[in-house]
């Protein structure tokens, strides 16, 4: 008997942070084509893609741009190994970074995705000191629920039990500090009305331990997997400068707030801080095709550039690093945003998305509303003022997911937190589909 799609499906795959077994009885989505915000299943449906498809789809699907250069590409060369060879693409990209990217960043390393991303500018960090001779510094600082990806290294430098509890033996060790989380501050202080105690243990840890330290990373002003906890632009201020005092790396990933999302191309824009590394995927590609980039310094890259027989050199790589079909799609994205002034129309946008977004305070089962730029999150309480949360048996985020899938909405609660990471070709009415569907969900919760 020749099986449907969908049942080979069940068959075969076994899908990213997934139960299978919510699946026993019911099919995953067979998604068949896509255009702007919109996906278009095997039965008809439509759906908004509020997420953009894992927080990558920038400019919004089929995008004639981005796919054309793709066509071009192709018709030219599909690969090439990056070591000791190189293409257009890849150069013309690494120019664009360099050139919308803070005046300290100057080189390009690249690889496949913000794992991989994260992990150069851990080892990059690492080797550096070892370069110059500062051997003890072999430690990384990072925020308790801050996600930097999926790989060993990548976890280690992680703060979300979910994601890391069942590994904790597999990673190294690191320094974990608490996240900014203003809505659940652990000091008892509210937003804009406090004094960063938040960053003292921070503080305190450079103070006395900073011979040790090679690096901290976060991510910028938006904890995305975390909660899409949002954070002050002057803890992030804050952050830069004590990098600066007590000489160890500022490692910022950028692969969820890059590219737009929070309203500028990148998010540590809002701080103009200088960091020693920027982590870069996701957007990149308007996620079209898998890639990454770290970006660093002239001082970073100087540490490595020796004789070889010195043994500075970085070895490390990725059978697709800067991919020319990959390049080609991050010049053509890149290309989108100039051409089409991307920046300057969400501008206009983003006042209309934040205040939609104030409707959902009246409601008695909403704790906290916080926005930046496209992004957008609602954090769902049982009671709003013990501020507890649901048990986790009643799975309020699943019933959210489902209900969402019935009004044409791909909404993918992370655990309690109701979120939008809009792409940023939505259109005014579209915005306003998006929140009144998400409005009545909630209300019948």
């Amino acid at each position: 008997m020749k099986l449907h799609l969908l049942e080979k499906d069940k068959r075969y795959i076994w899908h990213p942070y997934t139960q299978m077994k919510d699946y026993e009885k019911e099919e995953h989505i067979l998604i068949v084509r896509a255009e702007g915000m919109r996906l278009y299943d095997s039965k008809g449906r439509v759906f908004f893609d509020t997420i953009s498809s894992w927080w990558c789809n920038v400019h919004g699907h089929n995008h004639p741009m981005i796919k054309e250069a793709i066509k071009r590409q192709l018709e030219r060369l599909e690969h090439v190994i990056f070591a000791g060879f190189t293409h257009e693409n890849a150069i013309l990209l690494a120019e664009k970074l360099i050139q919308i990217a803070p005046s300290n960043i100057t080189k390009v390393f690249y690889s496949d995705n913000g794992s991989t991303a994260c992990e150069i500018a851990l080892k990059m960090s690492y080797q550096f000191w070892k370069n110059i001779g500062k051997k003890k510094k072999e430690t990384f600082i990072s925020l308790e629920l801050g996600y930097h990806g999926d790989t060993i290294g990548a976890m280690s430098v992680g703060g979300i039990p979910l994601f890391q509890e069942k590994f904790s033996r597999l990673l190294f060790s690191t320094h974990k500090v608490p996240s900014p989380y203003c809505y659940r501050c652990r000091f008892g202080k509210e937003r804009d009305r406090c004094k960063l105690e938040c960053i003292e243990p921070l503080e305190n840890l450079l103070k006395e331990r900073n011979e040790e330290i090679a690096g901290i990373i976060l991510e910028p002003l938006l904890q995305a997997a975390g909660g899409m906890i949002i954070y002050p632009v002057k803890y992030l201020k804050r952050v830069a400068e004590l990098t600066k005092i007590y000489h160890v790396h500022l490692i910022i990933d950028e692969v969820a707030t890059g590219f737009g999302r929070t309203g500028k191309m990148f998010a540590l824009e809002y701080g103009g801080i200088k960091p020693d590394f920027i982590c870069v995927s996701k957007g990149i590609t308007s996620g079209y095709l898998p890639l990454a980039a770290t970006l660093t310094t002239n001082k970073i890259y100087s540490a490595f550039y020796d004789d070889y027989i010195k043994n500075k050199t970085f070895h490390h790589g990725h059978t697709y690093t800067a991919n020319p079909l990959a390049t080609a799609a991050a010049v053509a994205s890149l290309k989108v945003f100039e051409q089409e002034g991307v920046l300057g129309k969400i501008s206009k946008l983003i006042p209309i998305f934040h205040q939609e977004m104030e409707r959902f305070k009246e409601l008695p089962i909403i704790g906290d509303v916080r926005c930046i730029g496209m992004v957008g999150a609602l954090e769902i309480v049982k009671d709003k003022n013990t501020k507890s949360l649901f048990p986790v048996k009643e799975r309020i985020g699943w019933k959210i997911y489902k209900e969402g899938l019935k009004e044409g909405l791909i909404l993918r609660p992370l655990g309690n937190i109701v979120y939008f990471f809009l792409p940023l070709c939505i259109k005014s009415d579209e915005l306003y589909q998006v929140i009144n569907r998400t409005y009545k969900i909630l209300v019948s919760i």
